[in-house]
């Protein structure tokens, strides 16, 4: 990974884990790729998220614990007259803040553990309550019949693509164009491309 794109703030890439809601898992048995998008909780060192007592997903990870959760934040798409005049569509890109997670899967049997990991995921999609704690009798019989996985991280990576580097006359060009389109997510980007700018360059 190019140092000038690569998130070296550890809160940052907490609270990108902790703010997005899903992520794409990579596993692979027998040499066959497999990719499937989860919602997770990201707590201690330690992503959590649940599915099916059988199924592809197990089933590739009983025969292979090794695995990569991919987790991006998205912005604008730039497209290439936004910040070049050249007519070329090389300068056409995205800006992104992702994250990837890479370790170890283990099966979640403790039923403590299960309940703590479903409360975590309950409280990061809905943050606002209204639904009786997990630890409650009345989810028992749900809880034995969904199994919950934790990805134990051995390596986290962050990326950061805002334009942070560009040359001041690109990347104020890039702005007037966002202002001007006016997207709700081009404001949002706008937002982030300036609490990111590396300053030398401004």
């Amino acid at each position: 990974m190019k140092s000038q794109v690569e998130i070296k703030d550890k809160k940052m890439i907490d609270e990108i884990l902790n703010s997005v809601e899903y992520g794409t898992l990579a596993l692979c048995s027998d040499n066959k790729p497999y990719s499937v998008p989860v919602n997770f909780v990201y707590n201690e060192n330690i992503i959590y998220f649940h599915g099916a007592k059988k199924g592809k997903t197990k089933d590739y990870i009983k025969e292979n614990n090794l695995a990569s959760l991919s987790v991006v934040e998205p912005y604008s798409v730039i497209q290439s007259y936004f910040s070049s005049e050249s007519g070329l569509a090389c300068p056409a890109t995205y800006f992104y803040k992702s994250v990837s997670c890479d370790g170890k899967i283990e099966f979640v049997l403790d039923y403590e553990e299960k309940v703590k990991a479903l409360q975590l995921l309950m409280q990061k999609l809905q943050p606002e309550g209204k639904y009786l704690p997990l630890d409650n009798e009345v989810y028992q019989k749900h809880i034995n019949v969904t199994e919950v996985f934790k990805l134990n991280i051995d390596e986290l990576k962050g990326k950061l693509k805002l334009g942070q580097h560009l040359p001041k006359e690109r990347f104020d060009m890039i702005i007037e164009y966002l202002n001007n389109r006016g997207y709700e997510i081009d404001k949002k980007t706008i937002e982030q491309m300036q609490a990111n700018k590396v300053e030398e360059n401004i």
